[in-house]
């Protein structure tokens, strides 16, 4: 059965439900990633996020922060429901750089006229992905940004105990990504990571049209 993800949104607005305490991590590491990422040679910031929802990791954020109206974001979520949530709210907020694409975020041309990066967000995206699309996802997204180029990502505990974000960290250590954070407050299943792309450019194949990075299982 096809999860119902605009039913799924509704934990968020429980404040004691994980989602909202996972919300809370994310938020905080974007105000750092965007004290912390390389600008463009414009002035601005590129902000991909795949598997936007109604886009509450990213939207708050940038209406807050101080160089959040200067970030030119692309939220790309294939329910239309959820979209059109995240550009309402994108609209309301004032976020004249936010453009919201209701397409599939497993599909790499969607991001191809986006980039580079300087900050991408893929929470929502590994726990619900193979393992091998999660190391082919990882192992695509430093084509996807600009040199120091930050990623956000999320991975859960499962429910037998084992920690798949383990494996998820060792993926972005192969990829040429130095970890900038780990949260994995205690007694909660939640996982958040923070790397930083560290190779150079130079080592960093191009994204070939059409490829397909992950597909939700």
């Amino acid at each position: 059965m096809t999860k119902d993800w605009v039913q799924w949104h509704q934990d968020y607005d429980n404040p004691n439900s994980w989602l909202a305490k996972r919300l809370e991590i994310v938020q905080h590491n974007l105000c750092r990633a965007l004290d912390d990422a390389p600008y463009g040679p414009d002035g601005t910031r590129r902000l991909i996020s795949i598997c936007s929802g109604e886009g509450r990791d990213v939207l708050p954020v940038l209406a807050k922060h101080d160089s959040g109206r200067s970030v030119r974001a692309l939220l790309v979520e294939l329910d239309p429901t959820l979209s059109q949530r995240a550009r309402a709210t994108a609209a309301d907020l004032g976020l004249q750089g936010v453009e919201v694409a209701t397409a599939d975020a497993g599909k790499i041309d969607v991001y191809l006229g986006a980039g580079p990066a300087h900050v991408i967000i893929a929470c929502g995206v590994f726990g619900n992905i193979s393992s091998e699309d999660i190391q082919r996802t990882i192992a695509t997204l430093p084509a996807l940004l600009a040199p120091g180029g930050i990623v956000i990502w999320n991975r859960g505990l499962l429910e037998n105990g084992d920690d798949p974000s383990l494996e998820v960290r060792t993926y972005f250590d192969e990829h040429g990504f130095a970890e900038l954070s780990f949260t994995s407050p205690a007694g909660s299943r939640n996982r958040v990571g923070m790397h930083q792309l560290s190779i150079h450019p130079a080592e960093i194949p191009p994204a070939a049209p059409g490829m397909r990075m992950f597909a939700f299982c």
